[in-house]
């Protein structure tokens, strides 16, 4: 079996890159935007940087921000009415993962109307057409929505979020200025920064991944664990440095997957609301050690590339606790709880069981079950 990566048509990167979208429709040939963006980057002028940028251009464009931070089939469906009421041909999506997954599963449903109920998305959709072009342009350094093929969605009626893996739903341009993250808040930064650090510690080990893609993930792994701190801190250093580092994870595991780590943190946003950042942050270290046993010498490597001194001299048992001391200290630092008191043990069985039937639970590098979900659930009450 061929191993296999998607990547964007074309991605900028560094100050001023949001400057390339009026150069990019211009040469599409596109006529009209939909601008996807939540209330809050409109409320706090992050939005209009780039809307400046259009209205400086002449193109025109009309802005749709009915999307919550866990967007919902709701918001999806409102959205492809104001899609085509619109007269749009092109899709600008300005925020974190929340904007740019409702854009794609907006962009996926004009083009392919037969997929109109949103749930008939979930897992690998037999879609025909790619979606209505996609400009995705990240305000946070963690999901790195706009160069992967994935998008998920909350079911409020079921309680439960829905991956939906499609490579037909891939932003043609991906625009990563980090002057577009600089508004961040810290904790943020901190949660969305973990969630990029959950991508890569989880495509290095899952059960598909490969030397293309473990080249890409250990890379991220080290950006990310230099240079989070400083981003948190607001330095223009550290906010670069995740920008890049955050879409090189996002480069490795869209073409291999992840795992239980995302799994669960997927169940935790959709019961209790946990923003995705510091439910992943919560669980990575809790799922590495569950994982450890089946991960041969690769603990090593992230450990390495945490920038733990001294790896080749120590035993496997020592630089499998070595990552995981890494992974949890760099949690701390940013400031991510380790517990989460909502958590009831009446929960757990209907936890485990979401998270079991997640789309990125068979990637797990150890097969798991019900039970091992809720034991590991229980380790964050």
């Amino acid at each position: 079996m061929a191993d296999r990566i998607m990547l964007n048509q074309t991605s900028y990167h560094g100050t001023d890159a949001i400057l390339e979208i009026a150069n990019e429709a211009k040469a599409q040939g596109f006529q009209k935007a939909l601008v996807c963006s939540d209330p809050d980057l409109i409320e706090f002028g992050v939005t209009s940087k780039v809307t400046d940028v259009l209205d400086k251009n002449g193109l025109s464009y009309e802005v749709y921000s009915d999307i919550k931070a866990n967007p919902t089939i709701e918001n999806v469906q409102n959205g492809v009415r104001a899609f085509r009421a619109s007269g749009a041909d092109y899709i600008v999506a300005i925020g974190g993962g929340s904007s740019m997954d409702t854009a794609k599963a907006i962009g996926i449903i004009a083009a392919n109307p037969e997929f109109a109920d949103v749930r008939s998305l979930e897992g690998v959709a037999p879609t025909k057409h790619p979606s209505v072009p996609i400009i995705a342009v990240p305000t946070t350094a963690g999901t790195a929505a706009e160069v992967t093929i994935n998008y998920v969605i909350t079911d409020l009626e079921k309680k439960r979020k829905f991956v939906c893996v499609d490579p037909h739903d891939m932003p043609i341009v991906a625009i990563v200025d980090p002057q577009m993250m600089a508004s961040m808040p810290k904790g943020l930064t901190a949660s969305t920064g973990m969630d990029a650090l959950t991508h890569a510690i989880e495509g290095y080990t899952t059960k598909a991944a490969w030397e293309m893609t473990d080249m890409f993930h250990l890379k991220a792994i080290e950006i990310i664990a230099r240079s989070l701190r400083g981003a948190v801190a607001n330095t223009p250093e550290g906010r670069k440095d995740m920008a890049l580092g955050q879409y090189i994870a996002g480069m490795g595991f869209s073409n291999v997957g992840l795992g239980i780590a995302h799994s669960m943190a997927h169940t935790l946003g959709a019961v209790y609301d946990t923003p995705h950042g510091v439910a992943c942050a919560m669980m990575l270290p809790i799922v590495m050690e569950y994982n450890a046993a089946c991960t041969g010498e690769k603990y090593r490597e992230i450990a390495r590339a945490m920038g733990v001194k001294g790896v080749d001299g120590m035993s496997q048992d020592e630089y499998r606790r070595a990552a995981v001391d890494a992974v949890k200290q760099l949690s701390a630092d940013v400031g991510i709880p380790s517990k989460l008191e909502a958590i009831r043990e009446e929960d757990l069985p209907f936890l485990a069981e979401s998270a079991f039937a997640d789309a990125c639970c068979p990637g797990n590098p150890r097969d798991t079950s019900v039970e091992d979900l809720k034991a590991l659930f229980r380790k964050l009450m």
